[in-house]
């Protein structure tokens, strides 16, 4: 009897210790974002084989422990590209030191214009961390299709005067390299710092 006895005991134990460790799971917080939460999604999973304003070939993985968001844009748009990049630099003094444990990438969408040396001048503009990257007009064709980005040539008055009517909204990246959140243009800096915040303090 008391062998049996001690046999229950031991069972009951470890099925509350078990209860215990899936309510401990299933209690774990999940991050509140205030873009859209897009962690489900098989598409925008990197940016490679793009280069950047240096010269240097980039994957997502280069940027492991630090949140990344990532813009599509040119440096001759009027508004919405200054404002999100602004809004970028904005963010970035807001986190105080967590400012280094952000990555903000601009890909052209007007290679054609956007030369290495005109996009490291524009994005010293803003902050000289950022980094904008480049490719051929085929290589990125295949990204804005990986990245659902809508972009089309709107033409000028002469062949160099054209503008380029594109997709505004940011996605973003957790210390993983896993796209986590769309950013809305318009959303303001003080949203985005905030869903910035939540990532970086999940991978505490």
């Amino acid at each position: 009897m008391p062998r049996r006895n001690a046999i229950k005991t031991i069972a009951a134990c470890a099925l509350f210790a078990s209860a215990g460790v899936i309510f401990s799971a299933c209690s774990k917080s999940q991050p509140e974002f205030r873009g859209v939460d897009i962690s489900q999604v098989d598409y925008a999973r990197d940016f490679a084989p793009l280069k950047d304003h240096n010269g240097q070939q980039r994957s997502i993985k280069d940027f492991q422990g630090k949140v990344v968001v990532v813009f599509f844009g040119y440096t001759q748009c009027p508004d919405v590209c200054p404002t999100s990049m602004q809004e970028m630099a904005e963010v970035k003094k807001m986190l105080g030191a967590d400012g280094e444990r952000l990555q903000s990438i601009f890909i052209t969408v007007d290679p054609e214009r956007d030369t290495p040396e005109l996009l490291k001048a524009y994005m010293a503009n803003f902050d000289p961390s950022f980094l904008a990257l480049v490719g051929n007009a085929e290589q990125t064709a295949a990204l804005a299709k990986e990245f659902k980005i809508y972009y089309k040539k709107a033409e000028g008055k002469t062949p160099t005067s054209y503008t380029m009517d594109h997709s505004a909204g940011s996605y973003i990246y957790d210390t993983q390299g896993r796209l986590r959140v769309y950013y809305r243009y318009g959303s303001g800096a003080e949203a985005l710092a905030h869903d910035v915040k939540q990532l970086l303090k999940e991978a505490r």
